[in-house]
């Protein structure tokens, strides 16, 4: 059950002239489950957690989107503490400029990562990032620019074009999971395939629309999503690409 055994996510200063996050930090995980449907996020106890390293998952649709929650949960059942959370404000969410505002988003879990990284129960985890439509570019922008603490990146039904400037920088081995039939998506991920130059991978599920609602879609893209978590943010994958860090990470991740 993602939020289970964390009562309290502690608000900080997420940088000098940045103090608007640590309010969006706090609205974004704190709110009311019966509220909205797409309402902010609610984290998992990373000490729950075997591995250590973290995913996230988020906007397009909200941490009480069933689509987000089952993912999250099949996260969790492999091992891996979670934490949902929404890159927009309640009243942002119907504002198409910002939800096609990658570098708003972007900064936004800029910040996120930051803030986790001044939580002494978080500090030092490796990161994963695990985003559908906008928010899978905005995870590619916040993983190019901030390289160091992501270990992996999924994208479901996501617009990595969206991200084209950012996608020769990403470190990070991508994995983009786009359905057969939904094609025009599929044709921008190819694009986007050509222009990353980490370990990638496209997996396309026949016979799949763009939300995954298809008999067994989404438990597949649940299954593709561990098994590439569970690849790329092990002590032994860390050490082929950073060889003085080997000791740094353990086995696995999280969810945002």
């Amino acid at each position: 059950m993602v939020g289970r055994g964390y009562a309290a996510f502690r608000k900080e200063r997420v940088g000098d002239d940045d103090a608007q996050y640590e309010r969006w930090i706090a609205r974004a995980v704190g709110g009311d489950p019966g509220r909205d449907a797409d309402g902010e996020g609610d984290p998992e106890d990373p000490a729950r957690a075997p591995g250590d390293g973290r995913v996230r998952t988020w906007r397009g649709s909200g941490r009480f989107s069933p689509r987000n929650q089952f993912v999250a949960q099949a996260l969790e059942d492999a091992g891996l503490g979670t934490l949902l959370i929404d890159l927009l404000e309640e009243d942002e969410a119907d504002d198409r400029r910002k939800v096609f505002d990658i570098e708003l988003l972007a900064n936004r879990l800029d910040a996120a990562a930051h803030w986790l990284g001044l939580d002494p129960e978080t500090r030092g985890l490796r990161l994963g990032y695990f985003g559908a439509s906008t928010g899978a570019a905005a995870a590619l922008v916040a993983a190019a620019r901030q390289p160091e603490p992501v270990g992996a990146v999924v994208s479901r039904g996501g617009r990595p074009d969206l991200a084209r400037d950012a996608l020769p920088d990403v470190v990070a081995p991508t994995l983009l999971i786009v359905g057969s039939f939904d094609e025009d998506v599929l044709e921008l991920n190819r694009q986007a395939l050509t222009l990353l130059r980490c370990a990638k991978e496209l997996a396309v599920i026949p016979g799949a629309t763009h939300l995954f609602p298809e008999p067994g879609a989404l438990e597949e893209v649940a299954r593709l999503a561990e098994q590439w978590f569970l690849r790329h943010l092990s002590a032994d994958s860390l050490a082929r690409r950073d060889p003085s860090r080997t000791n740094t990470v353990g086995p696995i991740p999280t969810t945002f």
